[in-house]
């Protein structure tokens, strides 16, 4: 008769850990293994693995990587109401497990390009908690010295948030043009939303990406709703994946980090080989759209905390992790005291660090400028200096 630990790591999935239980019972694991949920293939004969295996310490690294986006956006909410934040502001939370999977099998020679809810991936991608909370306050600290707020923050092949909408999508394949071109080793991630995904401009971009087959991985981020339409009131086909037509697509849970860790090193493998590929990452904002959408006019409250329960990606891999032994409830807690007292840090200095000052306004508008170079202010009175 199965002890009921072991039971539970079946119900959970971990295939893997429950056999090593079973046959050694069950010491300390410096790995598991666990089921996810099927994927659905579009033109692909065979596609990645629904068996997937995570080390303790890589598990740790998700877990807390995780937490620390949540707890920023948590936070960056709370400095919007306080109208310390002003302009837009598009919240991350229960998108967590999409960038920290991906972000898990590429590198930091491949580029990433993504849309206006960009601070998860704006860290992931390298960039500090300083560096995003401060360029959310306007501070000189941002990683755009507060230049660019919530939809413009950038690093090293990270192209950033944009603003228009579906316009990153052309941008990513000419990126990965440019990889390609260079003869490199690299993809580019080109993320966009289901409420852009209806977008003329996309069709247009999966056409030049096949035509050349550029090394690009096309990832519809699916939270259901767009601004604040659902999906099956916006897309006479909602199965994004298959949307490439010629290109082939998987679809993968997008709230099981492992789940997409494995399905983004099956798609960069195929995309240097064969040319793009499409992901559906199925996943849910807990937000509204932006901190001016209170969320709750097109769902219901109780659908939202349903998800949370049931669906969340942070409460889930906390469950796996510690029913497979990878990681103890007492580790979990330290972590999560780590990470408040980080962004926690990190949000003083991003409320009293200084702007830049006025005069930098004219600043970086142009590569090397000639010496004494100067742009013209809101009126032809204003003339002023620039480099």
């Amino acid at each position: 008769m199965l002890s009921v630990f072991a039971r539970n790591l079946r119900t959970l999935g971990c295939r893997g850990i429950y056999q090593s239980y079973h046959i050694n019972n069950y010491a300390t694991s410096t790995e598991a293994s666990f089921e996810t949920q099927p994927y659905k293939l579009h033109k692909l004969d065979e596609g990645p693995s629904t068996n997937v295996t995570v080390t303790r310490d890589d598990a740790l690294t998700y877990y807390r990587q995780m937490q620390m986006i949540r707890r920023m956006e948590t936070v960056a909410g709370n400095l919007y109401k306080s109208k310390i934040i002003r302009g837009f502001c598009h919240l991350y939370s229960g998108q967590e497990a999409i960038c920290v999977g991906m972000e898990a099998s590429i590198n930091k020679k491949d580029a990433v390009i993504t849309a206006y809810r960009a601070h998860g991936w704006t860290y992931i991608r390298g960039v500090s908690l300083v560096g995003v909370l401060a360029e959310l306050t306007g501070k000189q600290s941002g990683c755009a010295q507060g230049k660019g707020g919530s939809m413009h923050m950038y690093n090293e092949n990270f192209y950033g948030g944009n603003g228009i909408v579906g316009a990153q999508v052309p941008l990513g394949a000419g990126i990965a043009f440019a990889l390609k071109y260079q003869k490199t080793d690299n993809i580019c991630i080109t993320l966009y939303g289901d409420g852009a995904a209806n977008q003329g401009q996309l069709f247009e971009a999966y056409n030049m990406a096949k035509l050349w087959n550029l090394p690009c991985i096309f990832v519809c981020e699916n939270n259901g709703y767009a601004m604040g339409t659902s999906l099956d009131r916006s897309s006479a086909s909602t199965q994004y994946f298959s949307r490439g037509d010629y290109v082939p697509g998987v679809q993968v849970d997008g709230m099981d980090v492992l789940a997409v860790k494995e399905c983004t090193r099956f798609c960069k493998d195929f995309v240097l080989k064969n040319g793009p590929i499409l992901i559906e990452a199925s996943t849910y904002r807990y937000s509204g759209h932006s901190m001016s959408d209170p969320g709750t006019s097109y769902r219901t409250r109780e659908e939202v905390q349903e998800v949370r329960e049931r669906r969340d990606p942070i409460s889930k891999f906390k469950e796996r992790i510690i029913s497979a032994n990878l990681a103890t409830p007492e580790e979990i807690k330290k972590i999560d005291v780590e990470v408040r007292k980080e962004v926690d840090e990190a949000t003083e200095v991003a409320k009293t660090d200084r702007e830049l000052p006025l005069e930098e306004l004219y600043n970086k508008i142009y590569s090397n400028p000639e010496p004494d170079y100067q742009v013209r202010g809101c009126d032809p009175t204003i003339m002023a200096a620039s480099h």
